[in-house]
């Protein structure tokens, strides 16, 4: 077992002397979410990565994040652990096949959520995230034809919720840690536990969504106990999220809907290579640079800026 304590130590001593914020997503491993600066979800952290002092960014995230984080800060360096932690929902749309959809429904809007690359931003009208996405949707007058990628899942709660069942057009991609989430599974938990409280994010399945409590994302999730009366959580979203909520609510109970709800990707990210990105190679880090071409990225700006706008 490495020695997280020290690894941790070693890390803030290399971001102070290298002038490093470290950034971490609420799925990142504990020891991760603990060593880091800002713990957030992706835009979030992008956002504060924006105002923060610091020249550099080390982003333990997937490749999309750290992309967004060049978009907005691009006098920056971007750095991740481990640039091949990607996103298989985010590569699921692709820049020949969403000018094709556009082709085919020229009258129609593009609302692309924040997982998607930097060329998929590019191709976009606005952005949103899973907090703002009926926000944005909602924005449209009801007759407007929209097109959304890259989340079917996603997609599915916001026609719904709007009524636009008939208007939008869903690019059928997916998150495999949300899309395996099953009622029937997650009902048996909450029979275990009588009066717990299901918080489930708008990635997974309709058939979870309606019997959810509580549909949010991760920063939701992060706040909604604040408020309850419950003591008890069942929480379907991946199970990083968990250990922030615990730490934020000792008092309470947080129970995964399912312990195989766990994203490889996210979990590529560890506090060894994180220490090694800082480390005694400072001045080859290009395998860890993230860096978006100027011209995407500012195609790609003014859909995120039209989102938070």
């Amino acid at each position: 077992m490495p020695d997280f304590a020290a690894l941790q130590q070693e890390l803030r001593r290399l971001a102070a002397e290298r002038d490093v914020v470290i950034l971490a997503h609420n799925y990142q491993r504990p020891e991760v979410q603990d060593a880091a600066d800002h713990t957030g979800d992706s835009l979030e952290l992008s956002r504060i990565a924006q105002k923060d002092p610091h020249q550099v960014i080390l982003f333990c995230g997937v490749h999309f994040m750290a992309e967004t984080a060049y978009i907005l800060s691009p006098q920056k360096t971007v750095l991740m652990p481990d640039k091949h932690a990607g996103c298989p929902m985010a590569d699921m749309a692709t820049v020949a096949g969403l000018r094709k959809l556009k082709a085919e429904h020229p009258d129609a809007v593009v609302v692309a959520y924040v997982n998607t690359s930097a060329d998929i931003k590019a191709e976009t009208d606005v952005c949103c995230t899973s907090a703002n996405a009926v926000q944005v949707v909602d924005r449209f007058p009801k007759d407007q034809k929209i097109i959304f990628v890259p989340d079917r899942n996603l997609g599915d709660y916001v026609a719904r919720q709007t009524g636009r069942e008939e208007t939008m057009i869903l690019w059928q991609g997916w998150c495999h840690v949300h899309d395996d989430f099953r009622a029937a599974e997650i009902g048996e938990i909450r029979a275990a536990n009588p009066g717990s409280v299901l918080m489930a994010h708008p990635e997974i399945r309709r058939e979870v969504l309606e019997i959810a409590d509580v549909v949010a994302s991760t920063s939701g999730m992060l706040r909604y106990p604040e408020t309850s009366d419950a003591r008890t959580f069942v929480v379907a979203t991946e199970t990083g999220l968990l250990h922030k909520l615990g730490a934020l609510y000792p008092d309470r109970k947080f129970i995964p809907a399912s312990t195989k709800a766990i994203c490889p990707n996210m979990k590529r990210n560890t506090l060894e290579k994180a220490v090694a990105t800082l480390g005694e190679e400072w001045d080859d880090v290009l395998e860890h640079e993230v860096v978006v071409p100027e011209r995407t990225r500012l195609k790609a700006l003014q859909a995120v800026e039209r989102m938070l706008a």
